[in-house]
């Protein structure tokens, strides 16, 4: 079980700009994303996350003290000076200050808590990273024009992964269990001329075989998770998320 967690939260976070100049900041059934992300990592048995910020940095930063001392937690920021990167130049960033596996979150990403705690049990000698996936890929909930793509094998590992990929069964949840190969893999592709996207990474790990999923299932409860990523989502996240989320929400 790894006790670190990296959470992205350089981006712009143009789609919900008119809510809040800081996504991770922005709240959701006043609690802030950022806070929905420490305190889900903490609950599936983390106890250090590496928050990589970027735009409104300060901002953000200024936060996380307060934070920390609240979930019990340590937290680390690390700051991306070109933030206007592909995410997966956060990833490498945060990786660089984590020993070992880690979980990997997206900060606009809201998970039931089963998921986090299952994922972090996913760790394999046979796999360099883990991704948890939703196989109901009609969801009213998902984003078809944002959504990460998967085509999976009958073993479940990734075959491809990406928005524009022609076959898929499934969707990226936005969480992963990583090992020091997912920041390794994004390095090589953009070596390879690659822009540096988590899923150019995703994806040379799937074509060596070691890019595993971990299969959310289809309970109500258990397999809740939301992309917060406009204000479509952020207004059906105030109604669903307390209901989803009781640890946090009480």
């Amino acid at each position: 079980m790894p006790e670190n967690a990296l959470i992205i939260a350089a981006g712009f976070g143009s789609r919900l700009a008119s809510l809040s100049p800081s996504k991770p900041l922005t709240p959701v059934a006043g609690v802030p994303l950022i806070e929905l992300g420490v305190r889900q990592a903490a609950a599936a048995g983390v106890r250090r996350v590496v928050v990589v910020t970027g735009h409104e940095a300060d901002r953000l930063e200024a936060f996380l003290p307060s934070l920390a001392a609240r979930v019990g937690v340590e937290i680390v920021a690390e700051r991306l000076a070109d933030w206007s990167r592909p995410n997966g130049w956060s990833v490498m960033a945060g990786a660089a200050r984590i020993p070992g596996d880690y979980l990997l979150m997206m900060a606009d990403h809201i998970f039931a808590t089963p998921i986090l705690a299952k994922l972090a049990a996913q760790g394999r000698a046979d796999r360099g990273v883990t991704l948890a996936i939703d196989r109901r890929t009609t969801s009213p909930l998902i984003d078809p024009d944002d959504a990460t793509w998967v085509h999976t094998a009958p073993d479940g590992r990734i075959i491809a992964i990406g928005k524009t990929i022609p076959a898929y069964d499934a969707v990226d949840c936005g969480a992963f269990l990583a090992t020091p190969e997912l920041a390794a893999a994004i390095g090589a592709a953009i070596a390879k001329g690659r822009a540096g996207s988590l899923s150019d990474g995703m994806q040379a790990l799937a074509d060596a075989g070691r890019a595993a999923t971990l299969d959310i299932g289809a309970d109500d409860a258990g397999a809740w998770w939301m992309d917060v990523d406009d204000p479509r989502a952020h207004a059906i996240a105030e109604v669903e998320a307390p209901r989803y989320l009781p640890h946090i929400y009480g």
